[in-house]
């Protein structure tokens, strides 16, 4: 009996010792990431450096709309879009609204779709 009161206690100490090996050769997440993990910067989602504030916000509407087209299934036409068609700006700023819009939604489509990207 004098037995179990020591064997049990080891037997705990050397599985908890395995399974925290066992955790970290398996690659298991000790602590948080680094700064900036997982923050990609210039990744294809980025906008142009030439685009104006603008371009940029419709670039980025772009992108937003193409993801909702392919998670929808639906036919990949920027015309489609409400947001292209009829952006809510003042009409001197439609126009460079809709071509960054454009640009985004042409640039995540064809990522979304594993095509080479086109400049």
């Amino acid at each position: 009996m004098n037995l179990n009161r020591f064997a049990v206690p080891a037997l705990a100490v050397f599985l908890g010792a395995a399974g925290l090996v066992t955790a970290k050769a398996s690659g298991a997440p000790q602590g948080p990431p680094p700064p900036g993990y997982g923050q990609e910067r210039g990744g294809w989602d980025a906008p142009p450096q030439e685009l104006n504030e603008i371009q940029r916000r419709g670039f980025h509407d772009g992108i937003e709309g193409a993801r909702k087209d392919a998670g929808n299934h639906r036919r990949p036409d920027v015309n489609n879009r409400d947001e292209y068609r009829h952006p809510h700006l003042p009409p001197e700023e439609r126009e460079a609204y809709r071509e960054g819009f454009r640009r985004g939604y042409e640039r995540a489509m064809s990522h979304l779709m594993g095509e080479p990207e086109r400049r």
